[in-house]
C-alpha cells in the first residue's frame, strides 16, 4: 500500500514545517505533496529547503478545495492522505491508516476512506474528537475532517475529488457523496493528530452567510430540495437562532447583531439552495461534482518535483 500525504498550506509556515517533521519522524516512507497558496511568509523557500517534501505545488487561489484537488492530482500513490498544515501525525498513524483501509467491513460496502481523531493539547490536559455519524435519507453518512483523512485512489476518482465550488465544507460534501456511492468510511482510533489550543480556548466568530450557504448548497445538491431536507435546514437556523438569543439575553451579544445574524442566515439560505440546485442539475451523476478534480487542469502556477531530480 503506497501512501501519498497531501498538506495544502496558506501562510502557515512554522505550524508547516512542524507538521512535516512529524511526517518525517512517524511515516518516512509516505510521499510528500505541499501545495502552497499564495502565501506571503516565506513558506515556498522553507519548503524548497527541506529534502523530505517530494512535490511543491504552488497555486494563486485561497480555496482550500483547490488545493486539495492540486496535490491529489499530483499524488502518486494509491492511497492519498490528507493532513492539514498546523496539524501533526502521532506516533501509529500510518499503521492505523493501513488497517482501516485494508480491514473487510461488516456490511459489505466497499471501504474507501478512513479518518481517525484530532487531540487537542490544554494545559488542562487533552481533548479528542469521536466519530460522527448521520442518517440522511436513509444514507449513513460518517463525517470526517478534511485534516486527517486517507482515501483509496479509486474512492476519490469515483468522487471526483472535491468541489471547489464550496469555501468551506468540502470535506462534509465528500463524505455525503461517498457514501451515495456505496463506500463506507472507517474509524480508526489510532490514526490521530494533534494541535495546540491556547488556554483560554476562544471562539472563533461565525460567517452566519457562508456557514448557511455551504450547508444549503451540500444538501439540495446531493438530496434535492425534499420536505426532509428543508427540515433538516430549519432545524439547524433554529437551534442557532435560540443560542444566539440566549447570548443576548445574558448580555453577549446585541439584539442588532442577532437580528443581522438572522439575515444572514437566511440570504445563505436561499443563495445555498439555488447553487446546490444548479449543481444538481449540473452534474446528475452520483457523483455529484461539477467542478470537481477534472474539471480543470490549470491550477497550478508552478511545480516542483524533486522526483524528477533524483531518479
Amino acid at each position: 500500500m503506497d501512501v501519498s500525504v497531501v498538506i495544502p498550506t496558506l501562510n502557515g509556515r512554522d505550524q508547516l514545517a512542524a507538521s512535516l517533521d512529524a511526517i518525517t519522524e512517524f511515516a518516512p516512507e509516505v510521499e510528500v505533496i505541499v501545495v502552497n497558496g499564495p502565501s506571503a511568509d516565506g513558506t515556498s523557500g522553507m519548503v524548497r529547503d527541506r529534502d523530505d517534501v517530494d512535490v511543491l505545488v504552488e497555486i494563486d487561489e485561497r480555496n482550500v478545495n483547490v488545493g486539495r484537488n492540486a496535490g491529489i492530482e499530483r499524488a502518486s500513490g494509491d492511497v492519498v492522505a490528507l493532513v492539514e498544515y498546523d496539524l501533526t501525525v502521532e506516533e501509529g498513524w500510518l499503521d492505523a491508516l493501513k488497517q482501516g483501509l485494508a480491514a473487510i467491513p461488516e456490511d459489505g460496502d466497499e471501504r474507501g476512506a478512513v479518518t481517525g481523531p484530532t487531540h487537542r493539547r490544554l494545559r488542562a490536559g487533552v481533548t479528542t474528537e469521536k466519530a460522527e455519524t448521520r442518517e440522511i435519507r436513509g444514507r449513513e453518512v460518517r463525517y470526517f475532517g478534511g485534516g486527517n483523512v486517507a482515501f483509496r485512489r479509486e474512492a476519490l476518482e469515483a468522487i471526483d475529488g472535491f468541489d471547489e465550488r464550496l469555501q468551506t465544507g468540502g470535506a462534509r460534501d465528500a463524505a455525503h457523496r461517498l457514501a451515495g456511492l456505496g463506500y463506507e468510511v472507517a474509524w480508526a482510533p489510532g490514526m490521530s493528530v494533534a494541535t495546540e489550543l491556547e488556554a483560554d480556548g476562544g471562539t472563533a466568530e461565525r460567517d452566519w452567510r457562508w456557514r448557511y450557504r455551504s450547508l444549503c448548497y451540500r444538501l439540495v445538491k446531493n438530496y434535492g430540495l425534499r420536505p426532509s431536507i428543508a427540515y433538516r435546514i430549519a432545524r439547524h437556523a433554529t437551534t442557532d437562532a435560540i443560542e444566539a438569543a440566549r447570548d443576548v439575553a445574558e448580555g453577549e451579544g446585541r439584539p442588532t447583531q442577532w437580528l443581522g445574524n438572522g439575515r444572514d442566515v437566511v440570504l445563505g439560505i436561499v443563495s445555498g439552495a439555488a447553487r446546490g440546485l444548479a449543481a444538481r442539475f449540473a452534474d446528475r451523476s452520483d457523483r455529484r461534482n461539477p467542478s470537481g478534480w477534472s474539471t480543470r487542469n490549470d491550477r497550478a502556477v508552478a511545480v516542483h518535483d524533486r522526483r524528477t531530480t533524483t531518479r
